[in-house]
């Protein structure tokens, strides 16, 4: 197993380690909700699945007749 001959500096590890960086994730708003949720996810409101402005899935109904 390879092992290093010299120990490496906190300065050097440091330095290599500066391209690794955590980004925020961006945060859209649905045209039709106004809710806002991630890109190119789907996302719920009032019982009702939305993807791009559109309805996927609608429970609403479902829990409406339930009660």
């Amino acid at each position: 197993m390879a092992h290093p001959k010299r120990k490496i500096s906190k300065t050097r590890r440091d330095k290599r380690r500066t391209h690794y960086k955590a980004t925020a994730p961006q945060i859209a708003t649905c045209p039709t909700t106004g809710e806002a949720h991630l890109y190119h996810r789907a996302h719920w409101h009032e019982g009702k699945l939305y993807y791009r402005g559109q309805v996927l899935i609608d429970n609403s109904s479902e829990i409406e007749n339930v009660a």
